[in-house]
């Protein structure tokens, strides 16, 4: 079994951060890492039936709140059987929990795959999600991610960006 949580607080009300949410997947995304991973793509703006994924994981949206949270569901191809999600709690006026968690059961060639190449370079691409998220709306991030020189060799031997 996967089950993979990322989180972060931000010092920004749930609204700054629910805007973000709400471009995920499209043509002016300001959260998602497409500086340097492989741009999320959705086949129309977010909503419960899009479409789409990131490089050779792909997904669509089964469950969404606007400003919120997203779940997106992988589909069979990709080799995980379960969702990720993306949500928001505001713990006060001025901080907001951001939250991805992973969970699923890898099936297939992804049972090898996952701890070795896959979930490197998932937690490094959350990360960065992570830190965009926080200079968008504060203008700086506190406490930069990096990358690990396995996630630089895994990038490399992936051919992603």
């Amino acid at each position: 079994m996967i089950r993979n949580v990322h989180e972060r607080v931000i010092n920004a009300p749930i609204e700054s951060l629910g805007a973000l949410l709400d471009g995920l997947g499209q043509k002016d995304d300001r959260l998602w890492p497409s500086q340097s991973w492989t741009p999320m793509v959705l086949d129309r703006p977010l909503a419960v039936g899009a479409d789409g994924g990131h490089g050779v994981i792909r997904y669509y949206v089964s469950e969404y709140e606007p400003g919120r949270r997203v779940r997106f569901t992988f589909r069979p191809r990709t080799g995980i059987i379960g969702a990720h999600e993306l949500s928001l709690d505001a713990l006060d006026d001025e901080r907001t929990r951001i939250r991805h968690v992973l969970i699923g059961r890898a099936r297939g060639a992804m049972r090898l795959m996952f701890s070795a190449v896959v979930e490197p370079l998932h937690d490094a691409v959350v990360e960065d999600l992570l830190d965009n998220a926080e200079r968008e709306v504060t203008g700086s991030v506190a406490r930069p991610a990096s990358w690990s020189p396995r996630v630089r060799v895994l990038r490399r031997l992936t051919g992603d960006r």
